[in-house]
């Protein structure tokens, strides 16, 4: 019998993923990926690497894709919480420039694959988390690009985020419960969708 749940997001290439949980006085056990179990939903990819972050709250990593090697990415939180958002480029599909979001925790145990094609990105929520994922490719320095995590014309609604959008990218003015907002310089750059590139 299966021990992972896979479910489709409402925009076709991204899945929530839930193991099942085997617990007991002495702690639990889970399977975090079972390639049969994946094959089984028509998910046929294949791993390369394995990262893992840390992060403290209020810092948002994203919006990120790569251009010419796009990795497709199984992302879980081990610690914490953190709010992930993909958002689709796909020049052809039918949600170009949507976006879907889910929670992940170190409670909730579920996980979210981003099929190549997505911007990614996450807001760290709790006082610090530890964020790992499978990609499918590896990391091509100078293929990078990025998306504005706060473009108004995708709309992503960033939970426990205040403030109000100035016209660009940058971080000042929010804050993530009461702490700021934290961007790399990098990502404080990041055009919007009309001026992106598409897959």
């Amino acid at each position: 019998m299966g021990q992972i749940k896979v479910t489709k997001a409402p925009i076709e290439g991204l899945y929530v993923i839930e193991p099942t949980v085997h617990g007991d006085s002495r702690g639990y056990f889970m399977e975090t990926y079972n390639q049969n179990d994946m094959h089984e939903a028509g998910l046929d990819m294949v791993f390369v690497q394995d990262n893992q972050s840390m992060s403290t709250k209020g810092v948002l990593r994203g919006l990120h894709f790569q251009k010419q090697y796009p990795q497709g990415k199984l992302v879980r939180v081990i610690k914490g919480r953190v709010f992930d958002v993909a958002v689709d480029l796909r020049k052809d599909s039918e949600t170009y420039g949507k976006w879907f979001g889910v929670e992940l925790t170190e409670e909730n145990k579920k996980q979210f694959y981003i099929s190549e094609g997505f911007a990614h990105g996450f807001l760290v929520l709790s006082d610090e988390a530890e964020f790992c994922y499978k990609v499918t490719d590896f990391y091509h320095p100078g293929d990078e690009g990025g998306l504005a995590w706060n473009d108004p014309e995708i709309g992503i609604e960033w939970p426990m985020l205040e403030g109000k959008y100035n016209g660009n990218a940058d971080s000042e003015g929010y804050t993530v419960d009461g702490t700021p907002l934290n961007l790399s310089d990098k990502d404080k750059k990041w055009l919007g969708l009309k001026d992106t590139f598409k897959f």
